[in-house]
Parts: C-alpha cells; structure tokens; sequence
C-alpha cells in the first residue's frame, strides 16, 4: 500500500511538501547552472565570434610570414587588384582565408602565393605557428588545424613584366 492512500496530519503533509519543494529547487539549479567551455563563457555571460574574425586575425597573421607574397586564389587576387585601384577601398585581410568555427575551436585554411626561392616546408610550417598563436592568443578559440595550400609561386620577373608593358604603351 502507498503513503499517498493514507491520510496524513498537518506535518506530515509539511513536511513531504518541503521535500518536493527541494527536490523542485535543486532540479531547477541544476537546470539554470551553465556548462561553461572555454574562456569565451563566464557565469557573467558568453562572447560569440563571428567566423570573420576568426578570418581576419589568422589572414593577418599570414600575411605577416616572410615569404608570402599574396593570398588566395587567382580569381581573388584578381578581383582584389581590381578593388585595389578603388580610391578609399580597404584590403580583404580575410582572403584566402576559410573558417570552420565551433564554440570552443576552430580550423582554419590558408591559401598562399609564396616567394619564389622560399622554402614552402618553412613557410607553411611559420604560417601554421603564427596563425595558431594570434588566433588562440586573441580569441580564446583552440585552433585545432591549419591547412596551408600553396597555389602559385611568385617569380621576379613577374613584377617586371607589368611594368615593361606600361612603358611600351606609354612611348605611343
């Protein structure tokens, strides 16, 4: 037989009420208290992130490894020479950039020209180490790859030749 076909006194209903309300409490607080992951979530709130700024901080930090001469892929490079000539136009810091971003990590790709005569093992491996330290440094995101893929290798005479064209049509 169950208690709940027997009749009760005044302070037995009490107190098995006080139990359930406790019970209803303590479900509650643990329903209100948060998982917190990662330095982005305090008790005192959450920051979020926008994979663009993942994008910029790592496209930054990539552009600054020695033997990086651009970023991206050809039809971007492309169009970022054609916005360059733009007055008041701002770089895309994030070209050549590609986020996957989740709350507490992130993996990001790097698509690079390098300098003709640098070591691509050397440059992808800085790019790597520098874009894993700004990221996780500025962020808090732990940055679990980076894949570096090099399309093009910047020759010196590819900036010659631009200009020998502009002389030559100039003298007409």
């Amino acid at each position: 037989m169950s208690n709940a076909s027997i009749p009760q006194t005044g302070s037995q209903q009490e107190r098995e009420a006080a139990k359930q309300e406790g019970r209803r409490e303590k479900r509650q607080d643990e329903q209100n208290e948060r998982v917190l992951r990662g330095p982005l979530q305090t008790t005192e709130g959450i920051t979020t992130l926008e994979d663009t700024v993942v994008a910029k901080i790592a496209g930054m930090a990539a552009r600054e490894v020695p033997g990086v001469h651009d970023m991206g892929s050809a039809a971007r490079r492309a169009f970022s020479a054609v916005t360059e000539r733009i007055p008041n136009s701002q770089t895309n810091v994030a070209g050549g950039i590609s986020v996957e971003k989740g709350e507490t990590q992130t993996a990001i790709d790097v698509t690079v020209v390098v300098e003709y005569g640098a070591s691509i093992v050397e440059v992808g491996n800085a790019i790597r180490r520098n874009v894993i330290d700004q990221v996780e440094g500025t962020t808090g995101l732990e940055v679990l790859e980076v894949n570096v893929n090099v399309v093009d290798v910047h020759l010196p005479q590819d900036d010659e030749a631009p200009a020998a064209a502009s002389r030559d049509t100039d003298l007409q």
